[in-house]
């Protein structure tokens, strides 16, 4: 091994140096969160709560610097050994400030700091702020430094902007040293609780998950008519319910899906679009939703589990009308499912997925019936490796440690990087008072119209969705449009979910719309119009937070029958609507434009939560099939017989 490292260039060498670093890294912090987490062995020493917080904030920001570079280590080694600088700053301030987590607490250095203190605050602030540029791009470092500033200058601003002014040191130490910033809720989430679900997330797509996911699907849905698209929806579906991401969900999904749907018929453009909403919608998909649901639920209070309980009507709901759009467009189109021999037996699915079957088991267990969210992970993730070293087709794959290692640190450093960056945001929304004056006032201007106050929300969500991640949108609006919703009456739950579902939708809307674009990049098709159809089959993502946020019996809120009725009424509504857009409508075949619209129209008449458009919406859709009904048998009367 050292001969072939000797013969590298200087710049892979240190490459290689670097990788290294980030694994030990990686590899420390995970067993840090082991041991904090886990009862593993009583008499091991725990830290405070706050040291631990502060040792893997500096662990997973100097992970992020090793491998998100600032620039391309190879052109320019003297970048790389900058990016080492950085990454032994991000690490000594986050062990300064863990050795001294007892002063802190006990001297007030969060009020009255050191002069020491106050440096290497101001060291991780900066550094903080360069993570979130590496992690999320230039946008969401310019917001986390415009508001990280903000303390300075805030009793200067007007109206509701005016907070409380800091002088540079207090302004340092608040965001280093207090509850509210850099170790808020986000962070104290991340580091608490999703460390471990982001690394069996890992495990699972390493070890063959989204294969397995691929299969189950495929022996499902795979023989109906338009079978590849549906296998899509479903793979993308399961798979993104537990790895969270859109982007990589696409990656490990839709590498198979989007070529075997060109194979079967569907336009390149449309393939992309249904594999980019399936692969968004995942990540609003019970058990894990990704790191926004946990964050919600630290943010309302509430166990988790409450949190998925409200999600999972409205993620059966789009799920459902991307299922009834890629079938009548199947039905339109001539398109049959997939041939015989292509379909896998269930012996064989069931033989070769049996782990990720016990695991997933084990997973919903924990999580929903013991209610161990924080042990959840760490236990599935223990039962998934053993499983595997049991069996001699997954042993191979998991012995690719190094590569596992090297994911997961991407993983985490990108998450504790942005949440950090989001957290010089909340901090300074918090000390400065400003948060809850924006949403005193956001209330006080919608004049107590909720639908003024949704609409508010739903643009301040889509527009910041299109600068951050998901978590950093959600957090943002957490703070400032989550407390104003609320006070207006609505359901917190609902309230914050209505938040989530609008920040999601820029992953499929242009001009940003990642999640198409990469479905896009694999298909071989045109981002924009990949974009445009993605919208319009996603059209659910628009309205079910609507639906959900008005009428809580969709996040089952209410008695039995109430949830039950919202029910139907939305699914009927779902099939009205998508059978309006896409112009074929069951038992009739295609159908007219005048006809198309008034299919539309009773279907978004039962999307009201309200019992009399719900019986025009009925009376509208009977009526039509009354209409279509009458034409048919007039067409078949004047038809010669043979």
């Amino acid at each position: 091994m050292s001969d072939v490292v000797s013969e590298l260039p200087v710049s892979q060498r240190r490459s290689r140096i670097v990788l290294s670093l980030a694994g030990i890294l990686t590899v420390g912090g995970v067993l840090l969160a082991m041991v904090q987490t886990l009862p593993i062995v009583p008499v091991v020493y725990l830290p405070i709560t706050t040291s631990f917080q502060y040792t893997i904030l500096g662990t997973f920001l100097a992970v992020a610097f090793l491998l998100m570079p600032g620039a391309h280590r190879r052109i320019n080694p003297a970048l790389a050994a900058m990016d080492m600088l950085f990454a032994a700053l991000a690490l000594g301030s986050g062990i300064y400030f863990a050795i001294h987590a007892r002063d802190i607490l006990n001297e007030g250095w969060d009020f009255i700091p050191p002069t020491q203190a106050v440096w290497v605050a101001g060291v991780l602030c900066v550094l903080s702020v360069e993570g979130a540029r590496r992690a999320a791009g230039l946008p969401l470092a310019m917001i986390a430094a415009l508001f990280g500033i903000f303390p300075l200058f805030a009793d200067s601003m007007p109206g509701f902007l005016w907070g409380s002014q800091f002088a540079l040191p207090d302004m340092l130490a608040a965001h280093a040293m207090g509850i509210e910033s850099l170790i808020g809720i986000p962070f104290r989430t991340v580091a608490d609780l999703l460390i471990g679900f982001i690394l069996y997330g890992v495990f699972l797509a390493a070890l063959g998950g989204g294969e397995f996911f691929m299969s189950f699907a495929l022996l499902l849905l795979g023989r109906t008519r338009g079978g590849p698209a549906k296998v899509s929806i479903i793979a993308s579906a399961l798979f993104g319910s537990l790895s969270g991401s859109a982007v990589s969900n696409i990656i490990t999904t839709g590498t198979f899906t989007i070529p075997a749907m060109r194979k079967a018929g569907y336009e390149p453009h449309y393939a992309a679009s249904v594999e980019a909403c399936a692969s968004t919608g995942g990540g609003l998909m019970p058990p894990i939703m990704g790191a926004a649901a946990f964050l919600m639920a630290s943010f309302l209070q509430v166990p988790y589990v409450a949190v998925i309980s409200a999600a999972i009507i409205p993620s059966l709901l789009f799920y459902a009308a991307l299922i009834v759009q890629a079938d009548c467009y199947a039905a339109d189109k001539g398109l049959t499912g997939v041939s015989g021999e292509e379909i896998p037996k269930g012996r064989d699915v069931l033989r070769d997925g049996w782990i990720f079957i016990v695991n997933f088991a084990v997973l919903i267990y924990v999580l929903v019936g013991l209610r161990m969210e924080s042990y959840a992970p760490w236990i599935a993730m223990g039962v998934l490796i053993v499983c595997a070293l049991l069996d001699p087709k997954f042993r191979p794959r998991l012995l690719r440690f190094r590569s596992i290692i090297l994911e997961s640190g991407m993983a985490l450093g990108q998450l504790v990087a942005i949440l950090a960056g989001v957290g010089l945001v909340v901090g300074a929304l918090s000390i400065t008072g400003v948060g809850t004056a924006f949403s005193r006032e956001l209330v006080q201007y919608a004049g107590g119209n909720v639908y003024l106050l949704l609409f508010f929300g739903a643009i301040t969500s889509f527009v910041l969705g299109m600068g951050m991640t998901v978590s950093a949108c959600y957090v943002f609006l957490a703070v400032v449009l989550g407390p104003a919703l609320i006070k207006a009456g609505l359901n917190p739950i609902g309230s914050h979910l209505y938040i989530l579902y609008w920040g999601i939708l820029s992953a499929i809307t242009p001009p940003v719309a990642i999640s198409a674009i990469t479905a896009a990049t694999i298909a071989k098709s045109d981002p924009m119009k990949t974009s445009i159809t993605s919208m319009r089959l996603g059209f659910m993502l628009f309205l079910v937070p609507i639906l959900f946020v008005l009428n809580p019996a969709l996040i089952g809120v209410g008695s039995v029958y109430e949830i039950a009725s919202a029910l139907v009424s939305a699914m009927v509504s779902i099939i009205l609507l998508s059978c309006g857009m896409t112009g074929w409508l069951y038992w009739f075949g295609r159908i007219s434009p005048p006809m198309r619209m008034l299919t539309a129209v009773a279907g978004l008449l039962l999307l009201v939560p309200e019992w009399r458009s719900d019986l025009a919406g009925y009376g509208l859709t009977v009526a039509i099939f009354v209409v279509m009904t009458l034409r048919s048998r007039v067409a078949q009367a004047g038809t010669p017989r043979p």
